[in-house]
């Protein structure tokens, strides 16, 4: 029998450059994109850390790390709208093992 659901982690990194409110709103968008279709186990937001190598010549970002649990379409479609999005520098999505 085929899962319903997963559990599934993102981590994305926002251009710190979007401001306080930018930020916010970035991460209340991804979130309401969860709980619209799953369920928002967790939010850690990081904050501005320094990146291993400069992402368009960018030396920082605010990192974001989600967990939640959903359907398998979920995080296709989450990290289509990531790419897609500005402000977003770079997201990561991997299944957690049970």
């Amino acid at each position: 029998m085929a899962k319903i659901t997963g559990k599934y982690e993102v981590l994305y990194i926002i251009d710190p450059a979007q401001g306080e409110e930018g930020i916010a709103a970035l991460v209340e968008k991804f979130k309401a994109m969860v709980e619209a279709e799953g369920t928002l186990l967790n939010i850690d937001e990081w904050g501005k850390r320094r990146l291993a190598y400069p992402i368009n010549d960018l030396p920082e970002g605010y990192y974001v790390l989600m967990n939640y649990e959903a359907k398998p379409e979920l995080p296709a479609e989450m990290e289509r709208v990531m790419k897609i999005t500005e402000g977003v520098m770079r997201c990561l999505t991997t299944v957690v093992e049970e």
